[in-house]
């Protein structure tokens, strides 16, 4: 089982050449990394469209990702 979780908003994002390549973003839930992955190749061709989505999507594991790491985060003293 993979410690990341994948953005399904992505699923039907695809390569606007239509060479089948896909992405993913997904963020790590035990140290909220965030990763971006572009599947079968090293680059996507995104519409307008598709482009928004996957902006989108970094957004949201941005934010989850600073969800977590601020639960991780040691509580500060109050006092001196």
């Amino acid at each position: 089982m993979s410690a990341f979780a994948s953005d399904p908003g992505l699923e039907n994002v695809r390569d606007a050449a239509g060479h089948g390549t896909e992405v993913d973003v997904a963020v790590h839930l035990h140290d909220g990394t965030v990763r971006l992955s572009i599947l079968w190749t090293q680059e996507i061709l995104l519409n307008a469209n598709d482009a928004d989505q996957v902006a989108q999507a970094l957004q949201r594991a941005a934010e989850e990702a600073r969800r977590i790491t601020a639960a991780r985060r040691p509580a500060r003293p109050t006092g001196t």
